[in-house]
């Protein structure tokens, strides 16, 4: 990746600013980071009304929410028995609670007004940083590019209305990317404990918050190692910051690793992978099938989600989930089985063991396509694939004979996304500061959505501040580089 030469990044100053002087620095900043504000908040005020849901995972961590204002941590059972459980992390919990203790119990509508302030909050977060890490004469123009990328994006905005971790998530990779610079910059306790805050509230959020850590703790360092901010402290002051702030960091998730030894009797920092309480049943053969034919989120939706609780349909099942009509049958068999129980709530260990056949045959048949070609395929899927999720339309959105409204939407909403992530990638090759921690988040966190058998497109919703940032740089080099190219076209001899 060649670095883009500075003579690129010129940006002009109109004569006639400096004739009129300066406005003062706050008016100039209100006045033109507002109307973007504005915007996203009209944006999600919007989304608010049409999109605003409480189901699911929502009234999961309401109920971990309202048991932790009683000074418990588990599941409410019938006749009000609160169960201790580990299946969720405790950071967006402790989120809800906090809004269930100051706006009543359950007021999921006010913990979402405050998620949404929080939101806009990490946009001007993500502008600030986009001015830092772009070039001295990009700075203010890479500023309203980013909050304009993030204020009107309907993919984060769509999260910002639902009581999920989201959109927290959201607003603390903003923050600790800030932090991050602010640091660099002006290193300070303030700026440290922002930065630490951030890491730690992302990891007990979600369990791939780890990654935000993983990615901009080590270019902290490195920044601090090749002197940027070590010059303007003592060396001694910065080894105090970094054990205060490790154990800050640590704290946290020892104390969670020890309640749930305590209780459960097991080592878990973070939360299962499948989200079950230790001797819960879980099905290794059926997660392994599905993992052979996979690929999109219509069959997390209609097959991987309902099972077990709900009949398998093969109807539901794509070609590509059967290799032969022996293999069919076998399918059919196993189907039949599970779906014949009266209580089709579980798996049975036989039908599970069936599935596990099945998918060793399948993977010892096509092993290209079990370790490679599908694993590519549902990431293409998770940052490609129109957003269109939670709002009001069809699975089958490219039919357009079905649908033909839906249908132009969903492809209008494919063709913002790939906007998004092509103005990513040109603000990766402007190579601006800390390209590599940004880079290096964006690589961890495709790799372990390469692990994911089921794919969502919400899980890559938290590279989006990332995007939004260089995003912001590389749209302001853009327009700079047309108006410098305009503006030598009619300067040239022939133009006279």
């Amino acid at each position: 990746m060649e670095a883009v030469p500075e003579s690129q990044f010129t940006e002009p100053v109109p004569a006639s600013s400096c004739r009129r002087g300066r406005a003062p620095a706050i008016f100039f900043q209100a006045r033109t980071l507002a109307p973007a504000l504005m915007a996203g908040l009209a944006l999600r005020l919007w989304l608010l009304k049409d999109l605003f849901l409480v189901n699911g995972d929502s009234l999961v961590y309401g109920g971990l929410a309202v048991t932790l204002l009683h000074g418990r941590y588990g599941l409410d059972q019938a006749g009000g028995a609160i169960v201790p459980t580990l299946i969720r992390l405790p950071g967006y919990p402790l989120f809800l609670a906090l809004c269930f203790g100051i706006f009543g119990k359950e007021n999921y509508f006010a913990a979402v007004l405050v998620q949404i302030a929080l939101e806009l909050l990490g946009c001007l977060l993500l502008a600030d940083f986009a001015a830092r890490i772009a070039p001295p004469r990009l700075k203010s123009g890479a500023r309203i590019a980013t909050l304009w990328l993030a204020a009107l994006c309907p993919f984060t905005a769509s999260y910002s209305v639902l009581p999920l971790a989201e959109a927290p998530t959201l607003f603390v990779v903003a923050l600790a990317l800030w932090a991050m610079a602010r640091f660099l910059d002006l290193p300070n306790w303030a700026s440290a404990l922002w930065f630490t805050f951030a890491l730690t509230f992302a990891a007990f959020l979600r369990p791939d918050g780890v990654l935000v850590a993983a990615a901009l703790a080590p270019a902290l360092l490195l920044g601090l190692l090749r002197g940027h901010a070590a010059a303007s402290i003592p060396l001694k002051s910065l080894a105090r910051m970094a054990l205060v702030c490790t154990l800050l960091v640590l704290a946290p998730f020892a104390a969670w690793t020890w309640r749930n030894w305590r209780t459960f009797h097991v080592f878990q920092p973070l939360a299962p992978r499948y989200a079950v309480d230790p001797g819960q049943q879980i099905y290794p053969g059926w997660q392994r099938w599905v993992k052979t034919w996979c690929l999109d989120f219509v069959s997390t939706y209609q097959v991987y989600w309902p099972v077990p609780g709900s009949p398998l349909k093969l109807s539901e099942l794509p070609d590509r989930a059967f290799d032969s009509p022996a293999q069919y049958e076998e399918t059919a068999a196993l189907a039949s089985k599970y779906n014949d129980r009266d209580n089709a709530s579980d798996i049975l260990p036989d039908v599970d063991q069936g599935f596990a056949r099945l998918a060793e045959r399948r993977i010892d048949a096509h092993p290209l396509r079990y370790y490679l070609w599908l694993p590519l395929g549902r990431l293409a899927d998770m940052w490609l694939r129109p957003r269109v999720e939670n709002l009001n339309i069809d699975l089958d959105w490219w039919v357009y004979a079905h649908h033909n409204a839906e249908t132009r939407f969903s492809w209008a909403y494919a063709g913002l996304n790939a906007f998004y992530l092509v103005l990513g990638a040109v603000g990766l090759w402007l190579r601006p500061r800390f390209w590599k921690a940004m880079l290096a988040y964006l690589l961890l966190r495709s790799a372990l959505l390469l692990t994911v058998e089921a794919p969502e497109t919400r899980y890559t919703l938290e590279a989006f501040p990332m995007l939004f940032a260089l995003g912001g740089v590389a749209l302001y080099w853009m327009v700079n580089w047309v108006r410098l190219s305009v503006t030598k076209l009619n300067a040239s001899p022939g133009r006279r």
